[in-house]
C-alpha cells in the first residue's frame, strides 16, 4: 500500500451531519479497498486565495491514509460528486511508504 494525502474544503455553511456524512463516505471507501486512515487534521476555517462559488473561506480537513493506487480513482469519483465538497486534492506521499 502507498501513502496519501486528501486535502479537501467545505463551505463554512454546511452543517456538521453533512460533514459527518463526508468522513464516513471517504473512510469506507478506504476502507473497502483494503486501506488504512493514519490521520484525521481539521485545520478550520481560513480564506481562499480566490472567490469560489461565492466563497471567500472555507473549512478546511486533512486526511494522511495508506490504500492501494487503484482505489484512488473510486475516491476521487466519490468526491466529484459529493455535493459538500468544493474542492479535493489528493497527493502520494513518496516519503511516508
Amino acid at each position: 500500500m502507498k501513502a496519501y494525502e486528501l486535502l479537501y474544503f467545505v463551505a463554512p455553511t454546511t452543517e456538521d451531519a453533512a460533514r459527518a456524512a463526508v468522513q464516513a463516505r471517504i473512510e469506507s471507501v478506504i476502507s473497502e479497498a483494503k486501506g488504512k486512515i493514519d490521520n484525521v487534521d481539521d485545520w478550520g476555517r481560513h480564506k481562499l486565495a480566490y472567490e469560489i462559488n461565492g466563497l471567500t473561506d472555507a473549512d478546511y480537513i486533512l486526511v494522511d491514509f495508506h490504500t492501494d493506487p487503484a482505489s484512488i480513482t473510486e475516491l476521487d469519483r466519490v468526491l466529484r460528486i459529493t455535493d459538500a465538497v468544493t474542492r479535493h486534492m489528493i497527493v502520494a506521499r513518496t516519503d511516508r511508504d
